[in-house]
């Protein structure tokens, strides 16, 4: 069985018995006829993943792992906040007629700061650090910049990534890890849509920096899911799990800003039938 899959199904099992509901509250999202969006969630959900030992990705259903990593190099690197740079449409819905999100996401990343080394971005920073001082305690990025949030379409809600730096007894490399803030997150379309993207991006950030890959720690705030979406988790967890496929990164690549969608896959990948038309609450 993934291990992707055990979490997943572990963590729906829990909201679905355990959680509370927002039915009857005032809420923001709402479903496209203009119903109120309503959800059962779980404060505080978080879910380890040790990527030395195998890549998160779910079988119970197919995660499109290239449009993933498109969207996670349409932030990280193209630090773009305009639809038009990213190849799909998950967007759309809070893009205006100019294509921008607002002073969202890949805008907060690409934005300079003055350091004591330099102008750098918050990429560049945490690029820099690994490098040269993999021990620090400080190599994060935030993307919730507080007197931005009226510029942005939407307030990110994978906010925050935290790097932290170990090295085993006896190996020579150093190791990669991180932890994922996310403050709110739609469990059924983008729990292992988001766990798969920061996977894909620690394992590149670890090849450019001649680390190997560790732990990926996800801490969610508000793990739900949404009224309309129970009937198709119910069904989706008693579905039969399959072995995690193996990942592969191109090995040559050892500039960040050089990774394509194309230099990443996954070989083996055997998964239940795709879900199609999941409602989307706005």
């Amino acid at each position: 069985m993934s291990y992707a899959d055990k979490v997943f199904i572990e963590m729906c099992r829990d909201i679905l018995e355990n959680g509370t509901s927002t039915e009857g509250e005032k809420v923001r999202p709402h479903w496209p006829d203009g119903t109120p969006a309503y959800t059962i969630k779980k404060f505080g959900v978080v879910n380890r993943y040790d990527l030395s030992k195998e890549f998160p990705i779910m079988t119970l259903r197919r995660t499109a792992l290239k449009l993933a990593t498109d969207e996670v190099l349409w932030i990280w690197q193209k630090k773009s906040d305009n639809i038009r740079d990213l190849n799909s449409h998950i967007w759309d819905e809070w893009a205006d007629a100019d294509g921008s999100i607002g002073k969202a996401y890949g805008y907060q990343l690409g934005v300079k700061h003055q350091y004591r080394e330099g102008m750098m971005d918050q990429v560049d920073r945490v690029i820099y650090d690994l490098k040269n001082n993999p021990f620090s305690r400080r190599i994060l990025t935030n993307l919730y910049v507080h007197q931005d949030l009226h510029e942005m379409n939407l307030y990110p809600c994978a906010y925050s990534m935290t790097f932290n730096v170990t090295q085993k007894k006896g190996d020579e490399k150093l190791t990669l890890n991180a932890i994922l803030n996310q403050r709110s997150q739609d469990v059924l379309t983008a729990n292992n849509w988001n766990v798969v993207q920061y996977a894909v991006l620690m394992h590149m950030l670890a090849q450019v920096c001649d680390m190997r890959v560790g732990e990926l720690v996800h801490v969610v705030a508000d793990a739900h899911i949404y009224d309309r979406h129970i009937p198709i988790i119910r069904e989706l967890i008693t579905r039969e799990p399959k072995p995690a496929p193996v990942f592969w990164l191109n090995p040559e690549i050892h500039d960040f800003y050089q990774f394509t969608k194309d230099d990443v896959r996954v070989e083996n990948y055997v998964t239940g039938e795709q879900i199609r038309d999941i409602p989307i609450a706005i």
